[in-house]
């Protein structure tokens, strides 16, 4: 090989042979160097060899099930994950969302569309700023006390909100000291939230922000991420939650003066 490709690299776990052809060809097209694997084993073994930025994973392998490559994959790569099913019953939707996946799509799917989600995920903004993104309009949020309700800690990059501490210089969360692991998306969700404490979010500003225009609309994909998020942190050892639902327009971060 002469020099290193300077392409995004990819790998599709894939055991049909017509859609290998097709998630190949739709990838290439959107400038990935492409590695396809035919089962779970080897699709994490090619995922561990080329640290790949995104990964197209078949729920329906022949050797491990799409979710449990997922969870192993999430050990050691942090890439984005599309979860692709033949199964369009709502609970493989959330099961593939819940384990570490970013996004699904139901065979048969268009690779234009698929492009368009792709591009989407790699343009979202990073760490809580506008960079590469679109920033949504502001809605109208309720006065709150004069309490900052994010405390930032001096000499980092980390904000506090009650029992979380997030830090979006190293991409990492800390409930009451013990760290949680988030995907990607939840990430980005998390830090949209604490980027602007005092707003309340519409669904569809929260998919503008952190998923991109295209998903505007797919308000179901806030629902089961904020979920998750809320899961992860009960999970951490908090007892209060962080998140709040409020009804008819969204979601919103919990006043400071209702913490603990």
């Amino acid at each position: 090989m002469g020099h290193e490709s300077a392409n995004r690299r990819a790998v599709v776990v894939e055991d049909d042979k017509d859609i290998q052809l097709l998630l190949n060809r739709t990838l290439s097209m959107q400038g990935f160097d492409v590695v396809v694997a035919g089962n779970g084993v080897d699709g994490l073994a090619r995922i561990r060899e080329h640290q790949p930025e995104l990964i197209t994973l078949d729920l329906n392998l022949p050797d491990l099930d799409g979710t449990e490559v997922c969870r192993r994959l999430r050990e050691f790569s942090n890439a984005y994950v599309v979860m692709i099913t033949a199964r369009v019953e709502e609970i493989d939707e959330l099961l593939g969302l819940q384990i570490g996946a970013d996004d699904f799509v139901t065979k048969p799917f268009s690779p234009r569309a698929l492009g368009a989600r792709i591009t989407a995920m790699f343009r979202r903004p990073r760490s809580g700023t506008p960079d590469g993104g679109t920033a949504a309009v502001a809605e109208p949020a309720p006065v709150e006390p004069e309490t900052p309700a994010v405390v930032a800690d001096a000499d980092s990059e980390a904000t506090v909100h009650g029992p979380v501490r997030v830090d979006t210089e190293s991409r990492t969360v800390h409930v009451g000291g013990n760290e949680i692991v988030l995907t990607r998306t939840e990430f980005d969700l998390l830090a949209a939230f604490v980027g602007a404490p005092r707003r309340v979010w519409t669904k569809e500003s929260l998919l503008r922000r952190v998923w991109g225009d295209e998903w505007a609309t797919d308000e179901h994909l806030v629902e089961v991420h904020v979920g998750n998020l809320r899961r992860k942190i009960r999970a951490g050892g908090s007892d209060t939650q962080i998140i709040r639902t409020v009804r008819g327009v969204g979601y919103g971060l919990v006043p400071p003066s209702s913490l603990s």
